[in-house]
């Protein structure tokens, strides 16, 4: 019940349409109610309140007032036209009514009786006329400039604020900013419900317009600085502070366009929506590792940035070409679109709330920042870090696959990025030089890749006119070989295996050597054999022959020795003889 209760009493909201503005204030500005909306020369008052109408009246239906005191209609319509904002059309559909009050100030003269009585009949009308939802003021301290009895003027004020209340119109009121106070008068915050400050300030001559919401009753609201940025489309205002981390963890991989790369990281290279961190010394080839990934991408129809801020794209894609590389067919094609601006052109949020609006216009699935070292010179390290922070997590809340290159200094310091940002990377891979034998090669390995199985091994890597190839690792008594060492070590490992091979044959033919002797004594001995057999099989034969002889004799001599000439003697009957 008393969930239910906050949400029946929860102040109602009218959407300003200004991109950014209305996540900052979750939901617009306070419907029927006023809004201060304060700032110095030149911080965007009037675009605000200007950008308010237009696009209640073009997206949300509802007609506005705009009643200025310094610029008549014409010149108004002049100066927005352009950022796109049409404002005589507007005006003739009857979405939207300008009133150009011009209050002399000689012409004001101040007694007991002076009110703004005039101005509301006015004002009444063009909103009657209209039917008007919305309404702004600008400025302020025109209509009240001339006055220097402060209790007239609070009262006015007072009645001015209670007057647009009770109209039920959703009011912007522009004020300039006072000395130590929000406005010259400094009662317009007490009386206002929502105020929002503009700030246009110059650091080391970069100038960067920021936004805060001091106060809004009956609302929750974002309270840090917000940037916002004034270009050819209107005003829009990034709100960078990341409140939690809800993104997505995509288990998608996708290929670093480097076979053996791929190999070191599972097999499969980065998961998407992740953040990869490629550091290393001046010309260790972190943008040709980048231009694989990208190439990679564009072969699967993807869309890619590539943020430079040190070559032009003509120069990158120039160089690219030297190790078989050609960019320019998907630049051709839109997929791949080149960002090239000097850091020091914009401010650090400025540069932020550039790339989330090309982000927004070309929707791409991978981006490369090259190089992020740069964006030192813009501020310290801290507030470098806090930009980066929250540019990671835009892009992770995305699933923009995304490539930090960064430029390390000295050759001890790859256990600290030079942005000291690596703690914010998903993956770190580190090139680095290495020194062996009077030559400087390069070398690769991977210090870190969350939720993925990689190599711990360091690779030397050579660019070739097919790209980069890496080297599988030999290892000598000093570590790993590189260059000519490990050209020497290939080539005495050649000559190795062919002297085994050698060896191997020589042993296979002394044993070829070895079975056809066998063979050959094989033959002689069974030729022996069937000799000797044959030999013996007749010496057998002539033996039964003459066993068979003897026997016959044997018969035969038996016979002569029982009488008369080998007859049989004759029986007698009752044993006498015939």
């Amino acid at each position: 019940m008393p969930k239910k209760s906050l949400q029946s009493n929860a102040v109602e909201k009218a959407p300003t349409g200004i991109s950014g503005l209305d996540e900052i204030t979750f939901g617009g500005l306070p419907a029927g109610r006023p809004t201060l909306v304060s700032g110095g020369p030149g911080s965007g008052k009037t675009l605000l309140g200007v950008s308010f109408l237009v696009n209640g009246a073009e997206s949300f239906s509802e007609p506005g007032v705009l009643v200025t005191f310094e610029e008549n209609a014409e010149e108004l319509a002049s100066d927005v036209r352009s950022l796109g904002y049409d404002l005589e059309k507007l005006v003739q559909q009857k979405k939207l009514l300008i009133d150009h009050v011009l209050v002399e100030g000689a012409a004001i003269e101040e007694n007991g009786e002076y009110d703004l009585d005039g101005l509301f009949i006015r004002l009444g009308y063009a909103i009657d006329s209209i039917k008007a939802k919305r309404v702004v003021l600008d400025t302020i301290e025109t209509l009240f400039g001339g006055f220097s009895n402060q209790a007239i003027l609070r009262a006015e004020l007072r009645r001015l604020f209670r007057w647009l209340k009770d109209k039920g119109v959703t009011a912007i009121i522009t004020a300039e900013r006072g000395d130590g106070t929000l406005t010259r008068q400094g009662l317009e915050e007490y009386v206002s419900d929502c105020v929002i400050l503009l700030d246009h300030r110059v650091r080391d001559q970069i100038s960067t317009r920021r936004l805060r919401v001091v106060k809004y009753r009956g609302s929750s609201h974002g309270t840090n600085e917000y940037p916002f940025l004034i270009d050819e489309q209107g005003i829009s205002v990034l709100p960078i502070t990341s409140l939690g981390l809800e993104h997505k963890a995509a288990s998608e991989r996708v290929s670093t366009g480097i076979e053996s790369l791929d190999q070191m990281l599972g097999g499969k290279g980065y998961y998407r929506g992740t953040s990869i961190l490629i550091s290393g010394t001046a010309g260790t080839g972190k943008t040709s590792i980048a231009a694989h990934f990208v190439d990679a991408a564009c072969r699967r129809g993807e869309r890619c940035i590539y943020f430079s801020s040190e070559e032009s794209p003509a120069q990158v894609t120039r160089n690219l070409r030297s190790i078989g590389l050609d960019l320019e067919p998907w630049m051709k094609k839109g997929l791949l679109h080149f960002d090239a601006t000097r850091p020091n052109f914009h401010g650090l949020e400025m540069h932020l709330l550039r790339v989330q609006k090309l982000i927004d216009q070309i929707k791409p699935s991978i981006t490369v920042f090259d190089p992020l070292s740069g964006y030192l010179t813009l501020g310290d390290s801290l507030e470098v870090k806090s930009m980066l922070t929250r540019l990671l997590d835009s892009l992770k809340g995305r699933q923009i696959t995304s490539i930090f290159n960064t430029l390390l200094e000295g050759d001890h310091s790859e256990l600290q990025s030079e942005l000291g940002v690596s703690s914010l990377m998903d993956s770190w891979i580190l090139l680095r030089n290495i020194e062996h034998n009077g030559e400087r090669n390069r070398g690769l390995y991977i210090l870190k890749a969350r939720g993925i199985a990689h190599s711990n091994q360091i690779r030397e890597f050579i660019f070739t006119d097919r790209g980069i190839e890496l080297k599988d690792v030999y290892a000598g008594a000093e570590g790993v070989l590189t260059g000519s060492a490990r050209a020497a070590q290939e080539a005495r490992e050649k000559a190795a295996a062919q002297l085994r091979r050698e060896a191997i044959e020589r042993k296979k033919r002394e044993l070829e050597r070895k079975r056809q002797a066998l063979d050959t004594q094989i033959v002689a001995l069974r030729a022996q054999f069937e000799t000797e057999a044959e030999e013996i099989k007749k010496e057998i034969a002539l033996e039964t022959s003459r066993e068979q002889a003897l026997q016959m004799d044997r018969v035969q001599m038996a016979q002569l020795r029982s009488g008369n000439g080998g007859s049989k003697p004759r029986r007698e009957r009752n044993g006498k003889g015939a």
